[in-house]
């Protein structure tokens, strides 16, 4: 069982001031990220407590919790990660062609990205998408709400309440344009961060992500799936679907991701 500790900032609390006070990163930081930490180890725990006993009946809630606070704490991590004192430039290099190429000009990935982070209830998230095999902005309205699966996090901006609210008040769009004054594009990296296979909870197509994983096993439980042949006994047709499993296909994704992420 994997426990996640909360790194320290790569910069002092007080760098990334005037847009982005010493007080605000210190409580976001050290409390709202700790928690997402706190929360990820005791669902692994739970997991970890019910396979060795063999009972199941709170795993379901312990997987949810995993998605959760592990998207919450991968997000902060990469949230701090993309920003420090020497930011706010423009991209240059591999990826600025490659934001030109999918997004038209670097100013027309902004004003997407702006448009994203506007709406948002959580999060606004530059990604690579891998079924796509492009780059992608995507709303985030929880932290793991709003996945493309297969998608990686590239930069990520988060507007909670609490990342701005002390410093801006209700001007959420002046908090964005001060996180471009402090973003690093060169500090831009993928880490697939836990590296180990796992069951996620998915409630709808884009909610219970657990970013940075990929799909290798799926099995589709709304109604529409089993209801005409099975009535409400979903415990049969999951049975039923074991009966069917082709192990051969997911072995080969997690061989390519592997391959790929460790």
């Amino acid at each position: 069982m994997s426990d996640y500790e909360l790194d320290p900032l790569p910069y002092e609390y007080d760098a990334l001031e005037p847009h982005i006070s010493e007080q605000v990163l210190t409580w976001h930081h050290d409390t709202h990220h700790q928690g997402y930490v706190n929360g990820w180890n005791a669902a692994e725990e739970t997991l970890a407590d019910n396979r060795d006993a063999g009972e199941f009946g709170s795993s379901a809630g312990a997987l949810r919790n995993v998605t959760h606070n592990g998207s919450g704490h991968i997000l902060h991590d990469l949230f701090w990660q993309n920003m420090s004192p020497e930011g706010g430039d423009e991209p240059s290099g591999a990826l600025a062609d490659r934001i030109a190429e999918d997004f038209g000009s670097y100013e027309a990935w902004k004003g997407e990205f702006e448009a994203a982070a506007g709406a948002a209830g959580g999060w606004a998230l530059l990604v690579y998408d891998s079924f796509s095999n492009q780059l992608r902005n995507v709303v985030v309205d929880k932290h793991d709400q709003g996945a493309l699966w297969g998608s990686h996090p590239i930069l990520a901006l988060d507007v909670w309440e609490h990342s701005y609210y002390h410093d801006y008040g209700p001007a959420r769009g002046d908090f964005v344009s001060a996180f471009f004054e402090v973003v690093d594009w060169a500090l831009l990296v993928y880490d697939s961060f836990s590296n180990q296979l796992r069951n996620v909870v998915v409630d709808k197509h884009d909610q219970g992500a657990l970013w940075g994983s990929h799909p290798i096993l799926a099995l589709d439980v709304w109604e529409h799936s089993y209801y005409h042949d099975y009535g409400p006994a979903r415990g049969d047709f999951v049975s039923a679907f074991f009966e069917v499993v082709d192990w051969d296909e997911p072995a080969a994704r997690y061989e390519q991701a592997v391959e790929l992420f460790e």
